[in-house]
């Protein structure tokens, strides 16, 4: 006679999961904010919208994952920086245009479910959510068995945001004369990944264990080095000084984030050399035989994020950037475009 079938038994452990809750309960609620009116393991997230401080709130919102970096996590085995990621890609794209990150909610998928792993996930997402200043209000863990593998998973995020509706940055003031300032990222960030793990492990042979010249790390623990989280340090830039575009340098580096924000009749010209690249590119570039405008196409090169600025600024916000503790260069200029120019120059 056949046993009784179980959810547990098709790979689906609930009374995992619901232990899995009760150890990240603490940890989420360290994310709070006052405007947070609801506790983790409710249906919805609830977050009360302040409207004393803003006359004509604008919601703004995103929706990410961290690509194949996940696969580096795997391999590596550490999992407690790859939720910094997660946080840092959705928050960066809301700052763009000129949004403080309110609330975040997350998305971890996996073959069976591992609660320690998924803790160190969620003390990631959860140091995310600190330096980003937004609240954890919720999220979903799915056992996916016949989907994944049983050690595999997939992260997504959601980020939602508030900007003055009169004081958002589109980019549609961007002039010729502008200056732009670069802020500097500390390697590959969460995009490029797929190229990246070709040229290093499969054309170059190396391992994610190998020690590199150059790298204080072993290779594997470069690539995992988290996205940088740019909230305070731009938000306190927008509160004091005229900003005409930020470009955040995700997936299309720097030949597809240009143009997002530069007007038809303008320029991006970016001075090659006038920032430091770090290391990791230019093994990239070596080993893969990777030409100059793929390498631009692809990576961030070491700017995570662009400011764009009246050139009479540009001397005092690059200046105040330094002081809160970014790495920031002057790195172009937008100048008048000409018949079939492209919308982005490196030189």
């Amino acid at each position: 006679m056949q046993d009784k079938a179980s959810y547990k038994d098709a790979g689906v452990d609930i009374d995992k999961a619901n232990r899995f809750v009760q150890r990240i309960k603490p940890l989420v609620k360290s994310t709070y904010r006052k405007e947070v009116m609801s506790t983790l393991g409710g249906f919805g997230g609830l977050f009360h919208l302040d409207v004393s401080k803003i006359k004509d709130p604008l919601l703004v919102s995103s929706t990410d994952g961290v690509g194949t970096k996940l696969k580096i996590a795997q391999m590596m085995d550490v999992h407690n920086t790859i939720g910094i990621d997660l946080v840092a890609m959705s928050v960066n794209d809301i700052l763009v245009q000129g949004a403080e990150p309110l609330f975040f909610l997350d998305y971890i998928a996996t073959g069976r479910l591992n609660i320690e792993r998924n803790v160190r996930i969620l003390e990631g997402i959860v140091k995310g959510c600190q330096e980003a200043g937004c609240a954890l209000i919720g999220g979903e863990t799915a056992e996916m068995p016949g989907i994944y593998e049983d050690d595999e998973y997939d992260l997504a995020g959601f980020c939602v945001g508030v900007v003055e509706a009169d004081r958002v940055i589109d980019g549609s003031e961007i002039r010729v004369g502008d200056r732009i300032i670069g802020i500097a990222s500390n390697g590959l960030h969460s995009n490029g990944f797929s190229l990246a793990r070709q040229v290093l492990f499969e054309i170059g042979g190396l391992d994610c264990r190998d020690i590199v010249k150059d790298f204080d790390q072993p290779l594997g623990m470069e690539l995992l080095r988290p996205t940088r989280i740019y909230v305070k340090s731009l938000l306190n830039l927008i509160k004091n000084f005229t900003i005409r575009g930020i470009i955040h340098i995700t997936g299309g580096g720097f030949t597809d984030n240009i143009p997002r924000i530069i007007p038809g009749p303008c320029r991006a010209v970016i001075s090659r050399g006038s920032w430091e690249t770090p290391d990791i590119f230019h093994l990239i570039q070596k080993l893969g035989r990777v030409e100059d405008d793929e390498m631009f196409k692809v990576f961030n090169m070491g700017i995570g994020m662009m400011v764009i600025v009246p050139e009479k600024s540009a001397a005092e916000a690059l200046d105040r950037l330094i002081k809160l503790g970014e790495k920031a260069y002057a790195i172009g200029f937008v100048e008048k475009r000409e018949g079939e120019q492209s919308a982005v120059s490196v030189v």
